[in-house]
């Protein structure tokens, strides 16, 4: 990543692999264009709302290196936030960082009133508990014929990993959330790990009275990932709303 001399992140926090955090960013980028006339918008004009941004400030760092476009990253973690600031103070990074403190809420907290927002982003926790986690390492070390092992094959903190409900009540959360600033957002999106989640996710979102709903497949080697974005804004309103706070 250009232009970066410092990246450290404290031990036992998530290390997010990279080629699948561009991912997300090149594909927001295309969902974005379709309201700028087709054309990839770059500059820190483009705000971008990075919810659970982690101590690695993985999606702002890449985000701003491709698209130069303007981060505002939230967590709930106040050392996570710390290990994020000493990244940006040390690197003179435009990034912008909140506090949410108030785990249950999402948006609510991290949108001040006179936000507006292109994007939020999210890859939300996908286990339901610490319990979920342990039986979901196990299947895997049983599947690589190494026996069952209580030892977690992955690092992070609770917030990081696991949600009451899972990835599917945290979403849900999110989009009832985002229901009361559907006019400070145009498009707001999630990772979705487990695909069977989707259909109750159409349901859920059908209830919202959204706009329009994408579901956007992303593939890096073999494995094939997945978010979902929605909007309040009719397709004919798009290019006006995300132009309205650019000078």
């Amino acid at each position: 990543m250009p232009n970066i001399e410092f990246w450290d992140i404290p031990s036992g926090y998530l290390c997010p692999p990279i080629p699948g955090r561009v991912d997300y960013i090149h594909h927001l980028a295309d969902l974005l264009a379709g309201s700028f006339n087709q054309d990839i918008p770059r500059g820190r004009d483009i705000k971008v709302l990075d919810i659970g941004t982690g101590a690695s400030l993985a999606y702002p760092l890449t985000g701003q290196s491709e698209y130069g476009w303007h981060f505002i990253g939230v967590d709930t973690d106040a050392v996570a936030l710390q290990s994020a600031k000493q990244i940006c103070q040390y690197n003179k990074l435009d990034i912008s960082l909140r506090q949410q403190t108030t785990p249950e809420n999402i948006f609510v907290g991290a949108i001040e009133p006179h936000d507006f927002f292109h994007l939020t982003m999210c890859n939300p926790p996908f286990h339901a508990s610490i319990e979920h986690a342990i039986k979901g390492t196990q299947r895997k070390w049983v599947n690589l014929g190494k026996g069952p092992s209580k030892k977690l094959n992955f690092g992070g903190q609770n917030a990081e990993l696991w949600y009451p409900g899972g990835e599917i009540k945290f979403i849900a959360r999110m989009v009832e959330q985002s229901m009361e600033f559907a006019d400070q957002c145009l498009w707001f999106t999630s990772l979705v790990s487990k695909k069977d989640n989707l259909q109750p996710l159409r349901r859920i979102l059908a209830k919202a009275r959204v706009a329009d709903f994408q579901v956007v497949e992303m593939a890096q080697g073999q494995k094939t990932s997945r978010f979902i974005a929605w909007t309040y804004v009719q397709k004919n309103q798009r290019a006006g709303f995300a132009k309205r706070d650019q000078a």
